[in-house]
């Protein structure tokens, strides 16, 4: 049997591809399982800088498998078997129903979107830093015609991302946003050609690489961790973090005087 998730080292970049093209990556729990320890993986893995998440077969994610979701309801237990299960996010690296999307790595993710990316799909693809999406693909809270609530973080990744105003519109009505509006919300970053959304992100994902880590790093969970505290406390909590970087930042200047990785050139990383 072909795998649900496989993973590919190109490089310093790690290329997540969610493989269930019958029913368009919707994921089961044992997909669930394999998304999480792929990511879990490239956490881990030193070499491995940046990820890039992708949908197989034209599709980036359908959302949780709703025949997989029928077949619980048929078990003894009862018609709501998730209930019994623990996704709280008391443990360190806690897993959610579509497998990751508890987890805040340390490095970034970014999700090459074509085809559907509804429901928990969606989900999925807010949990990434990044989304670069086909002009033809498109979002959406399917999961709202079914009853199926949204528990892997899009009623609080989506008001972060796009706002109240059209976070409600969203949440409420689970209508289609294709590429344009996406784009024009903040839902996605980049739009690009019907197929090119793999190309475009691997791209993206090797151009972070390039950057000093240690400073991106620290920057991008600077601005995960500031949510909901008071402005001072924010500050305290960049500073904290990134005083250790201002060495990086001095070394860099001086590479900038003498000449260096200016007109938009790229160092090495550090």
């Amino acid at each position: 049997m072909q795998a649900s998730v496989r993973v590919e080292k190109l490089g310093p970049v790690t290329l997540v591809t969610l493989d269930r093209p019958q029913l368009r990556n919707a994921v089961d729990p044992d997909t669930a399982q394999a998304l999480y320890r792929a990511f879990l993986a490239f956490d881990a893995d030193k070499e491995a800088l940046a990820a890039v998440f992708h949908g197989a077969h034209g599709h980036f994610c359908a959302g949780w498998d709703l025949q997989a979701g029928a077949q619980l309801a048929r078990e003894p237990e009862g018609p709501n078997p998730l209930e019994k299960l623990d996704f709280s996010t008391e443990d360190e690296r806690p897993l959610g129903p579509m497998g990751p999307s508890r987890l805040l790595l340390s490095k970034p993710v970014i999700a090459a979107v074509s085809g559907a990316a509804v429901a928990g799909g969606m989900e999925l693809a807010l949990w990434c830093d990044m989304r670069v999406m086909e002009e033809d693909a498109y979002f959406g809270v399917y999961c709202r015609r079914f009853g199926v609530p949204l528990i892997d973080g899009g009623t609080v990744r989506l008001p972060r991302l796009v706002g109240m105003g059209h976070a409600m519109d969203l949440i409420l009505t689970g209508r289609k946003v294709e590429a344009a509006e996406a784009l024009q919300m903040g839902l996605c970053n980049r739009v690009v050609p019907k197929g090119a959304a793999r190309e475009a992100a691997l791209a993206l994902a090797h151009q972070l690489t390039r950057f000093p880590q240690a400073t991106m790093r620290a920057d991008r969970m600077n601005a995960y961790q500031q949510w909901d505290l008071p402005l001072p406390e924010a500050m305290h909590l960049e500073w904290e973090r990134s005083k250790h970087r201002i060495g990086d930042g001095l070394a860099g200047a001086t590479r900038f005087a003498a000449g260096e990785g200016r007109h938009g050139k790229f160092q090495e990383r550090s």
